[in-house]
């Protein structure tokens, strides 16, 4: 895949790198950027724990694996279904297993910790500090070295195996307590070492004339042959003597490095993923890896029916494996548009849209100081700004669009010290001040807070596309992309799809991932917002692979949130776990709470907003809409018995209308109070524009696609309504699936019913 930077905007960041230390502000078209913190302001956090050939690399911060870099007391990796931790006394192996958390709120959370591992390590010599070593697309190398002598561990996600290389010498293995072996290892295969540990079952798997030795109930030794520096070890789903054969069939097939590829073909709307591991096999006849496949990944999918085995239970549910080097995925793209269209004159809507022109100003930054804030301030106006313009008041669009540009130009010109972008070269990123939610000191919520940026700046180029040209103040809205959205492996810059987890079909958040549970991601529906900004600026720009890259990553996210977040398909979600969905999605665990508030409007509303014209998907499923919100009552009544109250008490109102008119516009418009209250990346403007269009539409039609990226389709009575936005400068012919043509000019909105 091609790099979504720019062959001008490369020239101006390596010629910036090299610029002397004291040239320290850096010209970007008619914006400028820092390569240093300027005042007290801190720096991004160092990620040492790499080998040379990686430190030459921008750091691969929030990924599953990022404490890796990051800690000197290495954190637990989540692989699922296993996990592992590099420590001083060697590699931890375990089998996560379900435990029911109660809460304080009288719900529960559902953990899958890492408890009594197996210890792996060198006979010969004591493991050094860990580092990262390799970064495949859903597999990394883990390097143990000491002096000259390394342990090199290769982990993939959904990988029952981890596969291990020694330097020289035998390898012990430790136990949590004693173990009793597996029928089928042993005098059947003496390279095999089958066990079940304290409810969990693993098998280790030595070079063919490797003699497995017990020193006492909790150690063996594995006496490697000479030249033979390899050994896997797995965990496994249960006991029985046929999954023992089929692991001991695939133990030998090593995975040395993971790809994955993406293809959005426009004419279908389809997104096609393609999940490719190369192995090496070290001994005996060629054979194939065994794959993990998530629910995402098998769940409907024809091209795997028939052909997978055993399963694990996970904390993403059911991980099945499939005997495969390689397998591939499809998803329905369902398209959005930037705005929704004009609407008859309605006083309703005629006096917001004074009202809230009138705040414009403040609405901008209401609550923080930093870019996420500032972001969801500039988005919330840019939609602002999309209802004056749809209603024929283009004079407030000028008015507000001039109030965007401004503001913009503050942040972007590099003259202030207070607010400002800075370039770190050492990590490899783009880092705003004043820090935020820690997205500078532990590189968090990167695609949260630029993705408001890359909309709103998107919006503002849908009008005035020279003053968002890359040579004037558009630069820096690429650079945002390329932090977030690189595709280039590798490279200096910046690392390829920051926080995308390409495997699990869903963003991480945390940038350095510390913590027992595992990375995490609260708000889904802000990573979902920043790859409909993505799809948007690239058809503004003309960037197609950015385009389909936002296809792919929309697509994925969705998915994802659909699967894990909601548990729509009900694969995942235990019957002890008590809601209805998850608010925070972690590598060990999922609960329904947030960082700040376990007040219960916030915590459901935090993977709904922004609720914008990208946010259909929440409305694929009516009855989990309908149930979700009907669980707002009792859940407050619960956090008011503990003598909490939420300020205001219809927090989010707005939010909660318009996720409700997804599926029932008519009924949401009856609950929606006008003048109550309002979420900071919203205006009361947007809110019943999005009702009333809903009512007039109806709900949206996911069945019909379309062969461009920006369309909607609802239906309301039978009747469909066609949406079409043409971002090019010609007109363009427009073919949905059920046989519908619409022509769309340029720079404009279609909508047709039929």
């Amino acid at each position: 895949m091609k790099t979504t930077l720019r062959p001008t905007l490369v020239l101006l960041l390596a010629a910036s790198l090299a610029a002397p230390a004291a040239a320290q502000r850096v010209k970007l078209g008619d914006g400028a950027y820092w390569l240093s913190t300027q005042g007290s302001d801190r720096d991004p956090p160092a990620a040492p724990n790499r080998t040379a050939a990686l430190l030459a690399t921008a750091a691969q911060t929030n990924q599953w694996y990022s404490s890796l870099i990051f800690s000197p007391t290495p954190e637990v990796i989540y692989a699922q279904p296993l996990s592992v931790r590099a420590t001083p006394a060697g590699l931890e192996l375990a089998l996560p297993h379900k435990e029911v958390v109660p809460t304080a709120r009288g719900d529960t959370e559902i953990h899958y910790p890492h408890r009594d591992p197996l210890v792996i390590s060198a006979v010969a010599f004591a493991p050094g500090p860990s580092r990262l070593a390799k970064a495949g697309d859903w597999s990394i190398d883990i390097d143990q070295a000491s002096g000259a002598d390394h342990v090199v561990t290769t982990v993939a996600h959904g990988s029952p195996f981890v596969w291990l290389h020694v330097s020289r010498g035998d390898v012990r293995v430790r136990l949590p307590a004693a173990g009793e072996r597996l029928a089928g290892s042993g005098a059947e295969d003496a390279r095999m070492l089958a066990l079940q540990v304290k409810g969990s079952a693993y098998a280790l798997f030595a070079p063919t004339g490797a003699r497995w030795e017990q020193q006492s109930p909790t150690e063996w030794i594995a006496h490697l042959p000479a030249g033979r520096d390899y050994l896997s070890a797995a965990v496994l789903p249960d006991t029985a003597p046929a999954t023992l054969a089929l692991f001991a069939q695939h133990a030998y097939a090593f995975v040395v490095d993971t790809h994955v590829a993406w293809h959005y073909d426009a004419p279908t709307s389809r997104v096609a993923t393609s999940f490719e591991a190369t192995t090496q096999v070290q001994e005996g006849d060629p054979q194939t890896p065994l794959l993990g496949l998530y629910p995402h990944q098998w769940l409907g999918n024809a091209s795997v029916e028939g052909r997978l085995g055993p399963a694990f239970d996970t904390v993403r549910g059911p991980v099945k494996l499939l005997a495969a080097s390689r397998f591939d995925t499809a998803l329905r793209y369902t398209g959005f548009v930037p705005f929704w269209p004009g609407l008859k004159s309605d006083d309703r809507l005629t006096e917001l849209l004074k009202s809230d022109q009138r705040s414009a100003r403040r609405m901008l930054l209401e609550n923080g100081k930093g870019a996420y804030w500032q972001g969801k301030g500039l988005q919330r106006i840019a939609t602002l700004m999309d209802v004056a313009e749809q209603q024929g008041d283009l004079a407030a669009r000028d008015e507000l669009l001039k109030l965007l540009e401004g503001r913009v130009q503050d942040w972007f010109s590099g003259d202030s010290n207070k607010t400002y972008f800075r370039y770190s070269k050492p990590l490899g990123t783009l880092v705003s001040y004043p820090d935020e939610y820690f997205a500078v000191e532990q590189m968090n919520d990167h695609h949260f807070h630029y993705g408001y940026w890359i909309r709103a700046m998107a919006e503002i180029a849908l009008r005035d596309p020279a003053w968002a040209a890359k040579d004037r103040w558009g630069g820096l809205v690429e650079m945002m992309v390329s932090d977030i959205a690189t595709t280039k492996r590798g490279g200096a810059d910046f690392p390829f799809v920051r926080n995308f987890d390409a495997y699990e079909g869903h963003s991480w958040a945390s940038g350095v991932g510390l913590g027992d549970a595992g990375n995490n991601q609260e708000s889904s529906s802000e990573a979902v917002n920043a790859w409909a900004g993505l799809i948007l600026w690239g058809e503004v720009t003309g960037n197609k692979p950015l385009r389909d890259l936002g296809v792919w990553l929309y697509a994925s996210e969705t998915s994802a949130v659909q699967t894990y977040v909601f548990d729509q398909h009900h694969v995942v979600f235990p019957p002890e776990y008590r809601n209805i969905e998850t608010s925070m999605l972690f590598g060990a665990k999922y609960a329904h709470n947030t960082w700040w508030t376990d007040e219960p409007r916030q915590i459901k509303g935090i993977n709904l907003l922004p609720v914008t014209t990208a946010s259909l998907y929440l409305g694929a499923d009516p009855d989990f809409v309908r149930r979700s919100l009907a669980e707002l009552p009792a859940q407050t009544a619960v956090y008011e018995s503990r003598m909490h109250r939420a300020d205001p008490p219809d927090i989010w109102q707005d939010i909660f209308a318009e996720t409700l008119a997804l599926v029932d516009p008519k009924e949401a418009l009856a609950h929606w109070n006008r003048w109550g209250a309002v979420e900071a990346g919203d205006t009361r403007s947007h809110a019943l524009h999005m009702m009333l269009s809903l009512q007039r539409m109806g709900t949206a039609d996911l069945s019909v696609t379309a062969d461009t990226a920006l369309y909607s389709v609802f239906r309301n009575a039978g009747v469909r309504t066609y949406l079409a936005y043409n971002a090019g400068a010609n007109t363009i012919d427009v073919t949905f699936s059920d046989g519908m043509h619409v022509a769309v000019p340029a720079h404009s909105l279609v909508r047709q019913t039929r």
